[in-house]
């Protein structure tokens, strides 16, 4: 059995926002609305059918581009036509229909086995990119309903230079916890206000500068209650060490 080889694509992936909470005549209209949308973007941007492919996830669309067709062009057409298109799409739809968009666009090596699936480390960090806390909570705080990062590839090789039409100063450096540690990461416009907290590392500062200038000493915290008091999606505990039990919800109810 030939093994299949690694190709060089472009690699932009757009998922949908709040999908699952729609029906099924909603998650029809949504779709059909995703999919006008990022065809035309990309025909802006000069990658016609041929020079792409796509892969269908429902409520994302995944879409490798060859590399003959420039990044700065596609680059462009995220910025400005992505917005405009789906602005046209939003005015004119219910509340409930709603589309909000999270994107994003990388490089990478891809390799297409013979069942036409899609394999290879880069593809899978920019699906982290695009699953991040940090890129959902930029859409969430958002009036406009589109949020779009780039991968460290991307950034160094073309945000970096100030193309025209692609202003570098509206992106900003960001870190994406993941299962497998952080990834770097540019976000294009403001920073979200729910930042992962630093409180160890500021904790410690303050108190090592209140000891040089005299201060009282900082009270040590109480110790924790036992067990782990956790809400919400967890993608992955890390600790040194548990003790007791793990509550999921509020106390003594059952999961």
């Amino acid at each position: 059995m030939t093994q299949s080889q690694p190709v060089f694509r472009t690699l932009l992936l757009i998922d949908t926002e709040r999908f699952s909470e729609r029906d099924d005549v909603q998650q029809g209209y949504l779709r059909r609305m995703l999919f006008g949308i990022v065809d035309r973007v990309l025909l802006s941007a000069g990658a016609d059918p041929i020079l792409r492919q796509r892969a269908d996830r429902g409520d994302a669309v995944m879409e490798l581009i060859d590399p003959s067709v420039p990044l700065t062009d596609l680059l462009r057409a995220l910025l400005k036509d992505a917005p405009a298109e789906l602005h046209a799409v939003n005015r004119l739809a219910a509340s409930s229909a709603q589309l909000r968009l999270r994107a994003v666009l990388a490089t990478g090596f891809v390799h297409i086995d013979e069942f036409d699936g899609w394999v290879g480390t880069d593809l899978n960090n920019a699906c982290r990119l695009l699953d991040g806390e940090p890129l959902r909570a930029a859409l969430r705080e958002r009036q406009d309903d589109y949020a779009l990062c780039v991968s460290p590839s991307v950034h160094a090789g073309i945000v970096a230079h100030g193309h025209l039409g692609i202003p570098k100063d509206d992106f900003h450096a960001i870190t994406v916890p993941t299962k497998n540690g952080p990834m770097d990461a540019w976000l294009h416009g403001p920073l979200p206000q729910a930042a992962p907290e630093s409180a160890p590392a500021s904790s410690s500062a303050s108190a090592a500068e209140s000891a040089s200038h005299g201060d009282s000493a900082v009270a040590p915290a109480p110790p924790a209650a036992s067990g782990v008091d956790f809400r919400g999606t967890n993608h992955g505990l890390v600790a040194h060490h548990v003790q007791g039990d793990i509550t999921f919800g509020s106390p003594g109810e059952r999961r």
